[in-house]
């Protein structure tokens, strides 16, 4: 883990002044290492009969498309209010700044689906909370969630009680 962790590039002060921002393209363009990752993502669910991948905007499309591919799964983006083509349902969660609002598509997820959440980074909770909540208004049976990283520091998990949660790296 400590060589995946070498690979991702820290960024100080993004997006704002006391950020720490944790830049994980220099991860995935380093073909070893975009391998490896998907990998250790994909190897906790292999014998887990996961139906569909869900991946949050938008580096869990990146991490969640190859998982669901490696899966013998499914795939469905959840997006920022706005972007979706087809009708969709909302939830709507609190920043430490203001509110934001998430997006999948109606019929993304089908009634009793076995589901897997992927994400880059678990932080304050808000957006994997946020996705959980539509997976569930869908019907989905959400079997964990799932992170490259993990800023423990941020207690994110303290928003996802009773939920199972995996992250690869962790600050």
């Amino acid at each position: 883990m400590e060589t995946l962790k070498e690979k991702i590039r820290h960024v100080p002060d993004f997006p704002k002044a006391g950020i720490l921002f944790y830049d994980i393209t220099t991860l995935l363009r380093d073909k070893e290492g975009f391998r490896s990752v998907i990998e250790v993502l994909a190897r906790p669910f292999e014998d887990r009969d996961i139906d569909l991948v869900v991946g949050v905007e938008s580096r869990g499309f990146i991490l969640g498309g190859a998982v669901a591919d490696r899966l013998g799964a499914g795939f469905a983006p959840v997006r920022k209010k706005g972007k979706l083509p087809s009708h969709t349902v909302q939830e709507t969660y609190d920043l430490e700044y203001g509110t934001d609002c998430l997006e999948i598509h109606a019929d993304a997820v089908d009634r009793g689906q076995r589901v897997l959440i992927v994400d880059d980074v678990l932080a304050t909770g808000g957006t994997a909370s946020a996705t959980t909540a539509l997976v569930r208004k869908l019907g989905g049976d959400v079997q964990a969630l799932e992170f490259l990283i993990e800023l423990e520091f941020l207690n994110g998990r303290a928003r996802l009680p009773n939920e199972t949660i995996v992250s690869v790296l962790k600050y």
